[in-house]
């Protein structure tokens, strides 16, 4: 008898109809089930309601090759045809294989990275592979996440890829099964397909749980699964909503710090609605009217939070061990928890509630949350830590939603369209700073610190000035805008100046050296000994100005001193 051997990921099976036809590809869990797209068992004659005719399963990792009928697991073939829901199917092998093969489909974050496939085209009934980015979902309903292709030249996926596991191409999980492929496009030079994550997969098919690893997406909130129902019903809850959208939803990276506030009126239902909404296992049980019929900024793209996380009466290590769970980290104390998560790219959004009701608030914010909110701008993550109570003084963040009123003074005339204006001038003059900061504010040792984004906070609180006008806080958000921007100014000046000292410094030292090296030569080694380390002074970061300025003067020194030689020699 020949010995079964498998080659490389021995899970890859191809599924054809009755005629041996490849149809599409499938996942073999073990020695008995396998899990593909419906609409694939549908083209291979073996759906539901087709007098449960079978479909065939091919080996195409094992040898000797093997092939099976296999048949739908009652209650495990889900299909919407008319939208961008489901397409999973489990079969059932009528007989087993001994292939031993035992797979695990994990639970991972998809909102970046790579993923390989392996399926079977019509010219290629052996199978091919190709590579994906993954991409978000691209719009606001469904359930699919999407894939861009890399190898603009390479092949692509195209018919036979649905059912295919998609495997992460790097990071953390790369090698392992993260979903599987459901669907292509082409358009003529236009290509895409989609991808279906586990999280989805897991909750259309609950059965196949022995064979899911890793953590959820979503541990925030007590309920599971649902949109919490009308959160969005007053102004304060919307506005809040719409805010923190806006800016998971942007380029904007850092820490935002919301006071959820611990009355009924507002909660933190809002911010769990909001979280779930970009849930790939929260999508499953959300209508698309709920998502397209919510009102504006009030939903997140698929995908887009890898991390939400209920705090309450946890511990640092609870919070610490989810985390290494659901980033497959190597794990460890918190403070090594967090290291291994400020070094993760892509970088990673994750959402903590209940901080100040965890089972101590003080050692969960020193570690890990303390230093990640502190360094989560300049390492280009996305954190949100919700408080039911004020945050706490000396927390590190770049953005406060805090849901109560604005300290007032003296009342003025306001008017709130006034304000309106104000404000969207702010929320530009913000994005501008924003922008120069990413350019150069990690650049420079001592550079200023780009001022709390005012406009979100501010934003909330006119939509309730707004709904009980007039209102007296008019003024209060007036005059804080203007504050804001006073503060922007101040920071684009003292950043701006330092630019310019470095432009300054660089062009000078290129000014001596060309002048030097046509009168000196380039080898010339003493000047070379001086120009070599004011070069790396402005090419090392983070660039200390003063020092870099002194190694500047010094070389320009040495060129004016051998220039003085050179003229009292003739």
């Amino acid at each position: 008898m020949a010995l079964h051997q498998h080659s490389d990921r021995p899970w890859r099976v191809r599924v054809d109809d009755g005629e041996g036809t490849p149809r599409g590809a499938g996942v073999l869990l073990d020695d008995r089930h396998v899990l593909t797209c419906a609409h694939v068992v549908r083209y291979a004659g073996g759906a539901p309601g087709d007098a449960g005719s079978p479909v065939r399963i091919s080996s195409v990792a094992c040898r000797p090759e093997w092939v099976r009928t296999a048949r739908v697991v009652p209650g495990t073939w889900v299909h919407d045809r008319d939208t961008q829901r489901g397409d999973v199917a489990l079969l059932v092998l009528d007989e087993p294989v001994g292939c031993g093969t035992r797979t695990t489909l994990w639970k991972a974050p998809v909102s970046g990275g790579t993923v390989r496939m392996y399926g079977f085209p019509q010219d290629a009934p052996f199978g091919m592979g190709v590579e994906a980015r993954l991409a978000g979902s691209g719009h606001r309903q469904g359930e699919w996440i999407l894939l861009n292709r890399v190898d603009q030249g390479g092949p692509w996926i195209e018919p036979g890829y649905s059912g295919a596991g998609a495997v992460a191409g790097d990071g953390e999980f790369e090698g392992r099964v993260i979903g599987i492929v459901v669907a292509d496009y082409v358009n003529e030079s236009a290509r895409a397909a989609w991808m279906l994550p586990t999280e989805t997969i897991l909750t259309y098919l609950p059965r196949i749980e022995e064979f899911t690893g890793g953590d959820r997406s979503d541990e925030l909130g007590a309920s599971r699964g649902e949109l919490p129902g009308d959160v969005l019903g007053d102004p304060l809850r919307l506005a809040l909503t719409q805010e923190l959208t806006r800016l998971l939803d942007s380029d904007w990276c850092g820490t935002v710090a919301v006071g959820t506030g611990g009355t009924a009126a507002v909660g933190d239902s809002w911010l769990v609605r909001l979280v779930r909404t970009a849930d790939p296992a929260a999508r499953a049980g959300v209508t698309d009217a709920e998502l397209t019929g919510a009102p504006g900024d009030t939903v997140l793209r698929l995908g887009s939070i890898d991390a939400a996380y209920d705090a309450r009466g946890k511990s640092a290590r609870d919070l610490s061990d989810y985390l290494a769970g659901r980033f497959g980290l190597p794990g460890g104390t918190p403070a090594e928890v967090r290291r291994q998560l400020l070094h993760r790219r892509p970088p990673a959004c994750l959402v903590v509630g209940g901080v100040d009701r965890a089972r101590d608030p003080a050692d969960l914010l020193r570690e890990p949350l303390g230093q990640l909110a502190a360094r989560a701008r300049s390492r280009g993550i996305r954190l949100v830590l919700g408080f039911e109570g004020a945050p706490p003084a000396g927390l590190a963040y770049d953005v406060l939603l805090d849901p109560e009123p604005l300290p007032g003074g003296a009342v003025r005339d306001v008017d709130a369209d006034e304000v309106g204006t104000l404000l969207d001038q702010l929320a530009a003059r913000e994005r501008a700073a924003f922008a120069l900061q990413r350019e150069w504010g990690a650049r420079f040792f001592g550079a200023p610190r780009l001022p709390l984004l005012a406009t979100p906070r501010l934003r909330v609180r006119l939509a309730v000035a707004r709904a009980t006008e007039p209102d007296p806080e008019l003024t209060a958000i007036h005059d804080q805008a203007g504050d804001a921007r006073a503060a922007l100014a101040r920071y684009e000046h003292d950043l701006r100046r330092m630019i310019t000292t470095y432009r300054d410094l660089g062009a000078l030292l290129e000014l001596h050296r060309v002048r030097s090296a046509r009168y000196f030569g380039d080898e010339d080694r003493r000047l070379a000994e001086r120009h070599a380390p004011a070069a790396r002074a402005l090419q090392t970061e983070p660039i200390d100005l003063r020092a870099a300025g002194k190694l500047v003067r010094h070389y320009i020194d040495e060129v004016g001193r051998r220039f003085e030689e050179r003229g009292h020699d003739g």
